[in-house]
């Protein structure tokens, strides 16, 4: 295609230069974890082309140093192209593959561009094609981003969460169904539910990850393997499976790895699970503070910062609102990557990077907004135990622990007039000698309707 000019910087060459020019799109760049996933798999193949006698052991000790830096981080400058490119991500394996044989030409000792003593294409790429690697490397990112980071904020989300289930475990509250009075729950077993959320938000974490462990690396261009070495990606699992303490393996059918991308449309729609849970989450917690004075009420919330430019003293809900905004945007991205998974045309998903590009952004959003959520929000709730008492005594649906005693249809008619007058049930219960006082406090006793099969619990 003609010379192509470089600037004097970089690592890269012509390959690269030519894709920056083609795709100045949206800036957006693949990150960190992709990165490493991509030097992941250089070094990994060098190895075992080492092994297997193609490669000698001048360029392996290159290639190794070149691609640890890759690992580390160290060359992340040198990888400018945009997320919007070709489908199959040939540029950006180009570019890896570019960064490393100009590194080892660096630590070499010879010129940039020389290609001597590492050639991009056949030392760097040796037994591979961008057809394998990108799927591979995007498997790589996603799976330790989620055993690395998302599990281990999940970990502390819950057990923040656990601890307030223990502590609230004496709060009576009223509970609600439809948005309307139910009769009363624990404000501990409240956050239990979300806890269990949680703990199940883990165990999908677990198995998005098992839906990743098969990598692509040995199909080469169209899954046949043309020009790797049947040995070959056996042995870069092994050595991957040393690095990341991941069971990744070589995929089963070479031609599902690479002309479908279920495992990771699998893995997107868990995360999306997951926000759907933490969405919850948050969005209970804002209206169970809701107030201070006219709305809900039942917790309190920490104060994190000023919540109006005009109004003195308020403050807000914030941290369950940045939460919930990134809960959308998860869902949003699982939509991406949905359709993209569905362009899989023959041997080929040609939309491999947008899908790395959401599936990494979704990883990387839900690990930081549930650790702000749970160090800044859900450690410091504290229970509003005057006010849960109000509304409980308060509530019509304290009448349901009567209707066993007196029937649907009497019990129905003290709510109607509780709803009516404004007076408690206990009240018109009392006026009209419903019951003796020791078997009405018995039947009106909150603390018995929490307790499972009691004769105070009811459907809804």
């Amino acid at each position: 295609m003609g010379s192509m000019e470089v600037p004097g910087y970089a690592l890269y060459g012509a390959s690269t230069q030519r894709a920056a020019l083609n795709f100045p799109i949206s800036g957006y760049r693949f990150g960190r974890p992709f990165i490493r996933g991509l030097g992941l798999v250089k070094w990994a193949a060098a190895q075992a082309n080492s092994e297997l006698g193609k490669l000698d052991s001048q360029r392996l000790e290159l290639i190794t140093r070149a691609s640890e830096e890759v690992i580390e981080g160290t060359l992340d400058s040198h990888f400018p192209l945009d997320i919007f490119q070709t489908g199959s991500g040939t540029s950006t394996n180009m570019n890896a593959n570019e960064v490393i044989s100009n590194r080892c030409c660096q630590l070499a000792g010879t010129p940039i561009g020389s290609k001597d003593p590492v050639h991009p294409n056949d030392h760097v790429n040796m037994g591979q094609s961008s057809n394998d690697v990108i799927p591979t490397a995007i498997h790589i990112a996603a799976a330790e981003s989620l055993r690395n980071d998302l599990m281990p904020a999940l970990d502390r989300l819950h057990e923040a969460l656990r601890g307030k289930a223990d502590e609230f475990w004496s709060v009576i509250k009223i509970g609600r169904t439809h948005l309307m009075d139910a009769t009363p729950i624990r404000l501990g077993q409240e956050f239990s539910g979300y806890a269990m959320q949680i703990e199940y938000s883990r165990l999908r974490a677990g198995n998005a990850i098992a839906a990743l462990e098969e990598l692509a690396l040995g199909g080469t261009a169209v899954g046949t393997g043309l020009n790797c070495h049947p040995d070959f990606p056996g042995r870069v699992m092994h050595h991957l499976w040393n690095c990341t303490s991941i069971a990744f393996r070589e995929a089963r059918n070479h031609f599902e790895a690479q002309g479908a991308k279920d495992g990771l449309v699998q893995a997107s729609g868990l995360l999306k699970t997951m926000a759907v849970s933490l969405f919850k989450i948050a969005n209970d917690i804002r209206w169970l503070a809701s107030g201070p004075r006219c709305g809900i009420a039942e917790i309190r919330l920490p104060d994190t910062q000023p919540g109006s430019s005009i109004m003195p003293g308020k403050t807000n809900p914030v941290m369950s609102e940045a939460l919930m905004q990134v809960c959308v945007q998860v869902i949003g991205n699982d939509t991406a990557v949905t359709w993209a998974g569905a362009n899989g045309n023959f041997e080929l998903n040609v939309m491999a990077p947008v899908i790395a590009h959401n599936i990494l952004e979704s990883i990387r959003l839900l690990t930081n907004a549930v650790d702000v959520f749970s160090r800044r929000c859900v450690s410091g709730i504290g229970a509003n135990e005057k006010r849960c008492g109000e509304l409980v005594e308060y509530s019509m649906a304290m009448v349901t622990s009567l209707a066993p005693i007196i029937g649907y249809d009497r019990a129905a008619e003290i709510a109607k007039e509780s709803a009516k007058t404004g007076k408690t049930v206990r009240q018109i219960c009392r006026e009209q000698h419903v019951l003796p006082e020791d078997q009405l406090e018995k039947a009106l006793d909150p603390v018995e309707m929490t307790r499972p099969g009691g004769e105070g619990s009811a459907g809804g």
